[in-house]
């Protein structure tokens, strides 16, 4: 039901070999209005990244490694601003993914290691594509419309066999609202709990009437 990183990354992607030099990684970087690019080795493995942080060490940097500057500056960059080819300059090992991880995956990556986009290999390191923050909230544009036929179909009628007819549900911005009568406390709280992970949610309001007998404790979304 979720989208993978497949559907949504890029087939498309700018890459270059362990050998490349400083000067073609910073040309193709402003000929292709991209940030980073992943490194390959000579079977299309991804060994590293560069980006263009690591290019600009060498302009921040190469003229500064005297005196206590020298001392101070981690040695890692002092190797970076000295680079000449990608091998030098990039990050490794790099952060990659896979393409049937879910997309929420690669926004986990993402967020946790502070990159813009990931290399998606296969298994054994071939690159086959690209995902990048965008890419990655781009299942926020799914229609209202599509995300309330999944809520009242699939999970209000086949999932918890409940009769669509007793619930209203109502999607804005990705907002969505659940209102109605569930037989038990337990089946509320499940179709609340599952409709916050359907793709393109951004919220969850629950305001369903639940039985007298279950007290409700208010979602930490409502």
């Amino acid at each position: 039901m979720n989208a993978t990183v497949k559907d949504v990354m890029s087939t498309h992607v700018i890459a270059v070999r362990q050998d490349a030099t400083f000067k073609e990684m910073a040309t193709r970087l402003r000929e292709h209005h991209i940030s980073a690019f992943p490194v390959l080795d000579n079977a299309n493995k991804v060994i590293g990244v560069v980006s263009e942080a690591d290019l600009l060490t060498k302009e921040a940097l190469a003229d500064e490694f005297t005196g206590a500057f020298h001392a101070m500056t981690h040695h890692r960059e002092q190797v970076k601003a000295a680079a000449l080819t990608a091998a030098d300059l990039m990050t490794r090992p790099a952060v990659t993914i896979r393409p049937d991880e879910p997309v929420t995956q690669a926004a986990r990556l993402m967020y946790a290691k502070r990159v813009k986009r990931l290399p998606v290999t296969t298994e054994d390191g071939t690159l086959i594509g690209i995902v990048s923050r965008a890419d990655v909230l781009s299942v926020y544009g799914r229609p209202d419309a599509d995300i309330r036929h999944e809520i009242t179909q699939r999970l209000i009628l086949e999932t918890y066999l409940c009769e669509p007819s007793h619930f209203t549900v109502t999607v804005k911005d990705g907002i969505v609202t659940i209102e109605g009568a569930p037989d038990t406390t337990s089946v509320g709280r499940d179709i609340i709990e599952s409709a916050k992970h359907v793709e393109g949610v951004v919220a969850v309001r629950d305001r369903l009437s639940y039985p007298s007998a279950g007290h409700h404790t208010p979602s930490p979304m409502s």
